[in-house]
């Protein structure tokens, strides 16, 4: 894991960040007012966002990660070099970084799997442009060390590339 700052980050990484910020507007989060977005990085270079949705059945609920992981599949993506995730508390920033959750390291180490390669994750407090943010980048393998995956059950899933 490496801590850095807005301005340290490459041209795409800033364009993630703030593709997951301008996301968090999308979420549907009316019971805990916890907005997350999160801009996923094809192999071809494509931003693609998700936000949070809630549902009164709580473990209906999905979070921003999966909701882009789910968008890009279902376009037709399947491989990825990065995810940027951000969040807010209705209006207000967050001074602390949110990293994705267990189920969202599962299926982000999943698409790994399928890429046949680490994905970077970029974690922002939903201030990712102002001098008191904090950024930090890691790695799915970093976030979920030694995962369960397709290989563990002897499943070949570079088919499924895209």
């Amino acid at each position: 894991m490496k801590e850095t700052n807005y301005a340290d980050l490459t041209e795409i990484q800033r364009k993630l960040v703030d593709s997951a910020y301008f996301a968090t507007e999308d979420a549907y989060s009316p019971y805990s007012n916890f907005k997350v977005g999160a801009a996923l990085l094809t192999s071809s270079d494509r931003i693609i966002t998700g936000a949070n949705v809630e549902n009164s059945a709580y473990p209906d609920s999905i979070c921003a990660e999966r909701a882009a992981i789910l968008r890009a599949n279902a376009m037709g993506f399947r491989v990825y070099k990065s995810i940027a995730v951000v969040a807010k508390v209705g209006d207000e920033p967050t001074k602390q970084i949110t990293a994705p959750c267990g189920s969202c390291r599962q299926v982000i180490y999943e698409f790994s799997q399928i890429a046949g390669s680490d994905i970077e994750i970029i974690l922002s407090t939903s201030e990712p442009d102002k001098t008191e943010n904090r950024i930090i980048i890691t790695s799915i393998n970093e976030l979920l060390p030694e995962g369960f995956g397709p290989s563990d059950l002897g499943i070949d899933v570079t088919k499924f590339r895209k």
